[in-house]
């Protein structure tokens, strides 16, 4: 039988913020981003991005470390769809990148940021399973790569100008394949399965092995964490609920008025309907508002809106 372990999203708000923990953090991002080096995190980070507020909108950064030598890891664990992600990670990148440039610092002093994504939906159109975005500028004429003068390096501390600019990692759990070809692909596998194999060698895994075995929570933080896990499911079964009657409101008004403007008009007001009987179930279960608004990608004012009319 294999050893029952922690999922990723919820030891990464937890387990994973004590500093005891953070080799688990490094060797998953060494494997990610520094493979021929071990990564150090200096210290856990707190911003505007990942405070606890109730009416900040982009509160959806799962944790924020600042690594050596001073750059700036954003890490976030997405398992509902959310059509507008790209944007939003975008947006997310842009926040940390203005909220850690001091007052009166040259834009020389501006820390690189890796935007690192841990996702459980079908994001865009691709096969593959880790998706990595950089900066460069390329001649329209000669396809050159702009490069940075001798000044320039001197200057900034680095080599090529997508050095400077963020990087952004999307990782689609579920097109991977199950099988681990190297030890970045042990890290897929233990996120998508929540399972740590005794032949795994990656960096960290065994430490999480052992850290994040269920078995090691407490009483109190056991029964937190299996809410949490109904609380996945629940909110999985209220969307393809919304959906399916969407589509049987949206294939009715068709009857009526014709089949594509009635597929339009009763899909919207379907799904409209199925969005306000989410957010009220899951208020009347007593999920916060907060919570709310993570599962279903709604502001705290649209639901306060569901809920008046």
């Amino acid at each position: 039988m294999k050893k029952r372990l922690i999922s990723f999203d919820w030891a990464i708000k937890k387990i994973l913020r004590n500093k005891a923990n953070f080799g688990i953090l490094e060797g998953f991002l060494s494997e990610l981003i520094t493979p021929d080096k071990n990564l150090k995190i200096i210290k856990l980070l707190e911003s505007e991005s990942n405070k606890e507020t109730k009416d900040n909108k982009s509160n959806r950064v799962d944790i924020l470390v600042e690594i050596e030598p001073g750059d700036i890891v954003i890490i976030e664990v997405q398992v509902d769809c959310e059509l507008d992600f790209l944007h939003r990670v975008l947006f997310g990148t842009s926040k940390v990148i203005t909220e850690h440039l001091a007052k009166k610092q040259p834009y020389a002093k501006i820390k690189k940021v890796y935007s690192v994504n841990i996702l459980y939906f079908d994001l865009g159109h691709g096969k593959d399973y880790i998706y990595k975005g950089t900066t460069d500028f390329i001649g329209m004429h000669n396809k050159e790569v702009l490069q940075l003068n001798v000044r320039q390096k001197k200057i900034y501390q680095k080599e090529l100008i997508n050095e400077i600019y963020p990087e952004y990692y999307l990782i689609k759990i579920n097109n991977f394949d199950g099988l681990a070809k190297n030890t970045l692909d042990e890290w897929i596998y233990f996120l998508k399965n929540e399972e740590i194999k005794p032949e795994f060698h990656a960096k960290g895994l065994q430490e999480a092995k052992v850290e994040l075995d269920i078995l090691k929570l407490s009483y109190e933080d056991r029964e937190e964490y299996e809410r949490y896990q109904d609380d996945l499911h629940y909110q999985a079964s209220m969307i393809e609920s919304s959906y399916v009657e969407g589509k049987y409101h949206g294939e009715k008004a068709g009857e009526k008025i014709g089949l594509k403007k009635g597929l339009e008009k009763g899909l919207k007001k379907g799904l409209e309907k199925g969005k306000k009987d989410i957010v009220l179930n899951m208020l009347k279960n007593n999920i916060s508002l907060d919570n709310v608004a993570k599962f279903t990608g709604l502001s705290l004012e649209e639901i306060k809106q569901l809920t008046r009319k």
